[in-house]
């Protein structure tokens, strides 16, 4: 009858016995935005996404790989017991070794996809007092804006095939900045220094508080910047394998004024042609457009290749961040905290704007001293 054929018909698999494996190895394709869509749709595939094994937290150690939030710990580890057990009712207890039970039950208590999200959200932020990704003003020379995620060096080792780039746009400089990374959290006094106006790369060490004296070395893998002009556009720091380097996106088109609206050639530039345009007022644009410049060549990516290992580096934990020269109206975001760089390099790559134009070779420092009273060869690249 009816129920021997319901019987004898084939069995169609269910959406549950993709649990079983399949599924995990499936939703490893997935984006964030398809895993959303995914979690959104079926229940099943919700907790089958926030899983251990699943694939929230492989995608965030993919995109958080060899980062650690401030007080967070890495994406994979975190530092917080509290914050990891909060959901589930349980009490405080110390960060148990991955390997070990009780540290398996914690990290199966961690909501992935909670995490993904929060560290999408404030790894590209800096820290107090600025907070946010977008700094606007400066109010004090010598200031120091620190990026809220700290690079892992212990991660980021030689047998690692993704390194970390962060990458920041500068839209008004109304004197100096720079774009480093400091040892300063482990205790250390040493410091990597990219100054994207002199093209320049400074080592530096502090030797001594009182009277201050610094020892440091110094490289000029690129060219200044025309003369007159303030750095605009894109600046990147990029860690792999041990090795630093730095890149730049010189775009001075990129230059708004403080309001917020982008720079033209000139106000008279502007004016030429208008309704309200007189024979007098043509005549003294075009002599105003026979005087400009010559345009500017299309904005392109430079690079200084690797230029330092990490031997200077005290400790595991290194601090990227941006230092200002003097106060002023700023304004600098954060654009992205990833893992590839705009430009490949070669293990031995040198300074250049293309991978073609990098050349290996050994990197030649020039060493320099200064204490108190001295200028800082920031000072005299400047």
């Amino acid at each position: 009858g009816a129920s021997e054929a319901v019987a004898s018909a084939p069995q169609r698999p269910t959406l549950a016995e993709l649990a079983e494996g399949p599924y995990f190895v499936l939703a490893l394709m997935l984006d964030a935005n398809a895993l959303c869509a995914a979690d959104a749709a079926c229940r099943l595939l919700r907790n089958l996404n926030r899983a251990r094994i699943g694939p929230w937290r492989s995608l965030g150690a993919q995109a958080f790989h060899g980062i650690e939030l401030e007080r967070e710990g890495t994406f994979e580890q975190p530092n917080d017991s509290d914050r990891v057990l909060a959901a589930s009712g349980g009490g405080a207890s110390p960060a148990w070794p991955a390997g070990s039970a009780r540290g398996c039950r914690k990290l199966a208590r961690i909501d992935w996809k909670g995490r993904y999200h929060h560290f999408r959200a404030d790894v590209p932020t800096f820290c107090a007092p600025f907070g946010g990704r977008e700094i606007w003003s400066i109010a004090h020379a010598d200031e120091v804006a620190y990026f809220r995620c700290r690079l892992r060096a212990d991660v980021v080792i030689e047998s690692s095939a993704q390194g970390v780039y962060l990458e920041v746009e500068v839209l008004s400089n109304p004197d100096n900045l720079s774009m480093a990374v400091v040892d300063f959290e482990a205790g250390g006094c040493s410091s990597v220094t990219f100054s994207p106006d002199t093209g320049a790369v400074i080592r530096e060490r502090k030797v001594r508080e009182a009277p201050r004296k610094v020892e440091g070395a110094y490289i000029q893998p690129l060219p200044t910047v025309p003369p007159g002009r303030r750095f605009h556009g894109l600046m990147g720091l990029y860690l792999h394998r041990g090795r630093l380097a730095f890149f730049r996106k010189y775009d001075p088109a990129l230059a708004v004024d403080a309001g917020g609206s982008r720079g033209t050639i000139s106000e008279a530039g502007a004016s030429h042609g208008g309704a309200d345009a007189t024979p007098e007022s043509e005549s003294a644009g075009a002599a105003s457009m026979e005087s400009l410049p010559p345009l500017t060549p299309e904005p392109r990516w430079e690079t200084t290749g690797f230029v330092s290992d990490l031997d200077w580096a005290e400790g595991r934990r290194l601090t990227p961040c941006l230092a200002f020269r003097d106060e002023g109206a700023y304004r600098v975001r954060i654009i992205s905290v990833g893992s590839e760089p705009p430009l490949l390099l070669d293990s031995g790559a040198g300074g250049g704007s293309s991978e073609k134009e990098q050349a290996p070779g050994h990197v030649n420092w020039s060493g320099f001293d200064w204490e108190v009273g001295t200028p800082t060869i920031a000072d005299g690249a400047a």
